[in-house]
């Protein structure tokens, strides 16, 4: 289906596109990040005369204070601060960044899809490890650290996907991730969840992982190859193959590409090993198990 052209008004255009890159400015600059974010956050938010109120010493109620406390990153937290084996220096930077764009998400503004679209792709050249031309991210993508991902040219990601870059995550040019697909980096182990593998995930040329399907980490998703609505993949998507199910099996080979796939009946081999990302903890780490569970069976108790 092709799509239509759309455009803004001149005005709104223009105002956009002065937004747009004088944040991008401001962000490449070396300005504070976190209060590069705080500030970006109040105005979006339109909480300018409560912020300025604040500033100046009037009285403002507990609630309020808090509210215009938390537009600064650095008075918040996220789920993967508590990961033992982050990068701390990278996460200083990232979590700045990736609290802004999850800020954004909770504008009026993230609705306005052109708006929305450039803003976003602006954010992942500061964010990600590498992004490529004409991308578009849709609302709702969540990430891990969001410097461990690595984005083509013309890739789109649309609502509510989360991408985890625990590991790495390699995505190519002209992909497409549907909403509520989610991609992995990490795995737990079976027996005692504290204990996490790390991987490199890759999503190749041209695919596509479609509705609500998931792929699991150290996974190559072949060139030009297909993950089915609601799948999950265990295993390597060979090119060109339509996989589906859970877990997802090839179940036939794009029209026209038979020639150049591999056949369907062929043994696909998956070299998760190669891809796993070893990573050591600092030695003063203080351990903390969250769940504290009996890690040995009945006979070793």
């Amino acid at each position: 289906m092709t799509k239509r052209h759309v455009s803004l008004s001149d005005e709104m255009e223009d105002s956009l596109a002065e937004f747009i890159a004088e944040v991008d400015e401001r962000l490449a600059s070396d300005e504070n990040t976190c209060g590069v974010v705080e500030e970006v956050l109040v105005d979006l938010h339109g909480d300018r005369d409560a912020y300025d109120r604040w500033q100046s010493g009037e009285d403002v109620s507990p609630a309020e204070r808090a509210r215009l406390q938390s537009y600064d990153p650095c008075n918040a937290t996220l789920e993967s601060e508590y990961y033992a084996e982050k990068d701390e220096e990278q996460f200083k930077h990232s979590k700045h960044l990736q609290w802004l764009w999850r800020q954004f998400d909770a504008t009026p503004m993230a609705d306005n899809v052109e708006f929305a679209l450039r803003f976003r792709r602006m954010l992942a050249d500061h964010l990600f490890e590498e992004c490529g031309d004409d991308c578009r991210f849709f609302k709702g993508i969540t990430f891990t650290y969001g410097h461990n991902i690595s984005v083509g040219d013309n890739t789109v990601v649309h609502d509510d996907v989360h991408l985890d870059d625990r590991g790495k995550l390699t995505i190519g040019n002209r992909v497409s991730i549907s909403d509520s697909a989610h991609v992995y980096t990490h795995d737990h182990d079976v027996v005692d969840q504290t204990e996490v593998e790390n991987y490199h995930t890759v999503i190749e040329d041209d695919a596509r992982v479609t509705y609500d399907s998931m792929v699991k980490a150290g996974v190559r998703v072949g060139e030009n190859a297909i993950v089915g609505a609601k799948s999950i993949v265990q295993r390597d998507v060979p090119a060109h193959h339509v996989a589906v199910g859970q877990p997802a099996k090839s179940v036939k080979i794009k029209p026209g590409w038979e020639d150049v796939a591999r056949p369907l009946d062929a043994d696909v081999e998956t070299d998760k090993e190669s891809r796993r990302i070893d990573y050591e903890l600092p030695d003063d780490l203080e351990v903390y198990d969250e769940f504290q569970r009996d890690l040995n069976p009945p006979g070793e108790r």
